[in-house]
């Protein structure tokens, strides 16, 4: 969900509920006989208000799990979790006179505090991972097909070496035919009868409808062909079956662009073309792990913020059955 002028109204609103709830709060609390307590009658206003906002932030899982729910609209209940969840700080720190208390409530106030800042921190991520995408990985691909599409490239650069080196002994797993061009990649089975047949396809964005050829065959002699085999089978290779192995140079974009120029020193002009299928085979590679890491972050801090998120909701509800009838 991006931050944006759509936010506008939500923003204003939850600036205004602050600044009334401070305004009743400020007297309340210099004029009060005792301290702001959250047993009070303002403070326990405060108190339903902020639980209340605190349940309908942990509705949104609720929604997303029942999507034929026809109430409201997904955006707004995203605005919504994102603004309300915001609120219940605010509104628990008034309730609560600014004072944590005891070991229960001082519990709750944390979770509160860590919940509410790590849904910060989430909403900042998904506002801001999305232009890195865009901008790092320009051939982005659906992401449970990322362990396909490296296979296809690995195949293919295979099938590239082998173009102008010849056999270079290594097991074949598939008999499938892939075909890869400017971000698009589809793997296609042979029948007998010799029509291909589409089993599997993963599609990255702004996919070309063109398929690349396969590549031409200009055997190079032994002593031609050294430099790049050497090169394919102790670097190249291992990198595209283990692109995440730190210490590879070909992970690296300013180091594969080094590597790649001296081997066109060393190599002649007819495998140059060769050579340049396979610098976009290694830089395609990159951008499916830096995709993997960009998902990574855009929704690892779940796993802290919805263990949180019902660990507050329920303790929440304990300290609220407490509060009222002891």
């Amino acid at each position: 969900m991006r931050i944006d002028r759509t936010q506008r109204g939500w923003a204003v609103a939850s600036t205004a509920i602050v600044a009334i709830s401070a305004v009743v709060y400020v007297p309340y609390a210099f004029e009060s006989p005792e301290r702001a307590r959250g047993g009070s009658v303002i403070g326990l206003v405060f108190g339903f208000i902020g639980f209340g906002f605190m349940i309908f932030a942990a509705l949104l899982g609720a929604r997303k799990r029942v999507p034929t729910w026809r109430i409201g609209r997904a955006q707004t209940w995203m605005r919504g979790h994102l603004w309300l969840g915001l609120l219940a700080l605010p509104m628990m720190l008034f309730h609560g006179g600014f004072h944590f208390g005891g070991t229960l409530t001082r519990m709750l106030m944390w979770l509160l505090i860590i919940t509410v800042f790590s849904g910060v921190f989430g909403a900042t991520l998904q506002h801001c991972i999305p232009h890195v995408m865009t901008a790092d990985v320009p051939l982005e691909t659906i992401y449970d097909e990322i362990g396909s599409v490296r296979t296809l490239l690995r195949e293919e650069a295979d099938r590239t070496v082998e173009s102008v080196c010849g056999n270079l002994g290594l097991s074949k797993h598939f008999e499938e035919k892939s075909r890869r061009a400017g971000g698009f990649t589809a793997l296609q089975t042979m029948a007998a009868t010799a029509v291909p047949l589409r089993t599997s396809a993963a599609v990255s964005a702004g996919a070309s409808a063109a398929v690349a050829a396969a590549p031409e065959i200009i055997l190079l002699n032994e002593e031609e062909r050294a430099p790049l085999r050497q090169f394919y089978l102790s670097e190249m290779r291992p990198f595209l079956e283990r692109p995440k192995q730190r210490g590879q140079r070909l992970a690296d974009a300013a180091k594969a662009n080094s590597a790649f120029a001296g081997l066109r020193t060393l190599l002649p002009t007819a495998a140059h073309v060769t050579l340049a299928d396979l610098e976009e085979i290694c830089d395609e590679a990159r951008q499916l792990t830096r995709q993997e890491r960009l998902h990574h972050w855009l929704h690892g801090w779940l796993l802290l913020h919805i263990p949180l998120s019902l660990a507050l909701i329920l303790l929440g509800a304990v300290h609220a059955v407490m509060a009222l009838r002891y």
